[in-house]
């Protein structure tokens, strides 16, 4: 009798166990059907950054030999401010279904969040892939009298709070690199946030803010002979520009760039994901993406989903034992 009544037991546990496995198989073959499918209608890609930056021309550029392989329009918009942290927030509540996808830097999945509040977590985004990196710079007009990042810098150290700085938004790794500096020589120069690199480096060429630290943005006119490169921020001097020495050279030990990206919303399934991955990935050898890559001295370079989750998770992880370790304050905690 109790054999009896412990195989009865038993019984709604192993149909309960067959229903979960069936119910995995359906949504595996629903999965499958709808990346078959998929596009079936075009895809709303937001640039978490202003119009005309390099994050968005290179986005622009990359998303027309992609929608000949996706058979759909990538239509893309443009929501800036923040870093990237007010796109980045409304990309997080859309419809995980691939038709919301977003194009972003690093910084404003895991610098930001680290500085300032913000309406998301890195897990509510699924990485789509990495495409290319750009190096940042700091940059000063012609006219100026800085010929050096250290005649900024003593200038500032002389007239404190007088020199002004633009960068693409608050938490950004341009906006940490000027704080880092700052901070290690003691002197208090304002910074100046945009909606995007691009915007900033207007309001330099304007003369309305002293220097700008931005993405290449500044690359023509550096070359045009309308603002002075002062350092790069990246590990190695940039090929364009070997005479000027990286923040690490000049003794700050302080490397950043930007990782350009594509993410969709967390929820997107893993097949839609790898359909996209796939297409813009092979979208880069379009010989125009290459070309323009090369002219603002962007690396081409790819990181396919799985790659890209583990390197973001790691870079957050590193992130937060230095703001830990070196007990730096979120910005707007700062006391003025």
């Amino acid at each position: 009798m109790d054999r009896v009544m412990r195989s009865m037991d038993r019984a709604p546990v192993k149909l309960r166990n067959v229903m979960l496995l069936a119910g995995a198989f359906l949504l595996v073959i629903c999965g499958l059907s709808m990346a078959q499918e998929y596009p079936a209608r075009s895809v709303n890609v937001t640039v978490v950054y202003a119009a005309g930056g390099t994050m968005d021309t290179t986005a622009r550029t990359l998303a027309g030999p992609a929608e000949k392989l996706l058979g759909q329009q990538l239509a893309i918009s443009n929501v800036g401010g923040a870093g990237g942290a007010v796109g980045l927030g409304l990309i997080a509540k859309q419809k995980p279904d691939g038709y919301h996808l977003g194009v972003c830097s690093h910084a404003g999945l895991v610098f930001v969040p680290h500085v300032q509040s913000v309406t998301y977590k890195l897990d509510d985004f699924v990485p789509v892939m990495h495409y290319g990196f750009s190096p940042n710079a700091i940059v000063v007009r012609t006219d100026s009298p800085w010929r050096t990042l250290k005649d900024l810098v003593e200038y500032a150290r002389q007239n404190p709070r007088k020199v002004t700085y633009g960068t693409g938004g608050t938490g950004s790794p341009m906006h940490l690199a000027m704080e880092f500096i700052g901070r290690q020589e003691g002197i208090q120069w304002t910074h100046v946030p945009y909606q995007g690199a691009n915007p900033a480096m207007i309001a330099l060429l304007g003369g309305h803010i002293t220097a700008e630290s931005g993405s290449t943005e500044w690359m023509p006119h550096v070359k045009e002979g309308k603002l002075r490169l002062l350092a790069a921020q990246g590990e190695k001097r940039m090929k364009a520009f070997p005479d000027v020495p990286t923040l690490r050279e000049l003794g700050y030990d302080f490397t950043t760039g930007a990782y350009f990206m594509f993410v969709a919303p967390k929820g997107t399934p893993d097949a839609i994901v790898g359909k996209l991955d796939n297409a813009l990935h092979k979208a880069m050898d379009d010989p125009k993406f290459i070309d323009l890559l090369g002219k603002l001295e962007i690396e081409v370079a790819y990181r396919n989903a799985g790659d890209l989750k583990k390197y973001l998770e790691e870079s957050n992880a590193r992130l937060e034992k230095l703001f830990s370790e070196n007990k730096i304050p979120r910005l707007q905690e700062k006391k003025p």
